[in-house]
């Protein structure tokens, strides 16, 4: 097979999934008007749209969250190396913290940190 048909037929694959996954939520929906089925939130009626905007500050507060949330997806694993690779390990990891650190810090001379 060459490159071009394999390439087509991997297209065609993709699009029937694209297409069932469509067509069984378009089956299993509860309603089809979106109003009627509203989300679930602790027996209370939702106060405002689902896609409101909010405020610029919940963004920076997201990419902070997502800094130190990539920290620990390096940290666990580097648990598991330090023995194999010794002191070099724990060298690294702490310049890695350090310019985490150095990234807390300007966000919050920056600001970034106030709420009010």
């Amino acid at each position: 097979m060459s490159g071009s048909t394999a390439a087509l037929s991997l297209l065609g694959v993709a699009a029937l999934a694209v297409a069932g996954v469509y067509g069984a939520a378009w089956a299993l929906r509860l309603s089809a008007d979106p109003v009627a089925a509203a989300p679930f939130g602790s027996g209370l009626e939702p106060v405002e749209h689902a896609v409101s905007r909010f405020h610029v500050r919940w963004y920076t507060v997201t990419m902070l969250f997502l800094a130190f949330d990539m920290e620990m997806v390096f940290m666990y694993p580097w648990t598991r190396v330090i023995p194999a690779v010794g002191p070099g390990a724990v060298i690294e990891m702490f310049v890695f913290l350090g310019v985490l650190l150095a990234g807390v810090v300007h966000a919050w001379r920056e600001g970034a940190l106030r709420w009010t």
